[in-house]
């Protein structure tokens, strides 16, 4: 058996989560956060020269926000 740990995320992004995998192969929004954590590991992580613009930055904060995760 894996260990597991326990990761708190907003009730909010939970529930849009839930909303986003409807009618996809992931069973739950466990499932599916833990296939995006794994492709971001997978590919080393964050590196330097992944910075973002200032530019870029406000257009996902912008994104984020319409989303209701701001």
């Amino acid at each position: 058996m894996h260990d597991k740990v326990t990761i708190k995320i907003p009730k909010e992004l939970y529930e849009n989560l839930q909303k986003m995998i409807e009618g996809t192969g992931f069973s739950s929004s466990t499932e599916f956060i833990v296939f995006v954590m794994r492709t971001l590991a997978s590919t080393g992580g964050l590196k330097e020269e992944d910075n973002l613009t200032e530019q870029e930055v406000q257009i996902i904060k912008e994104r984020l926000k319409r989303l209701g995760y701001l």
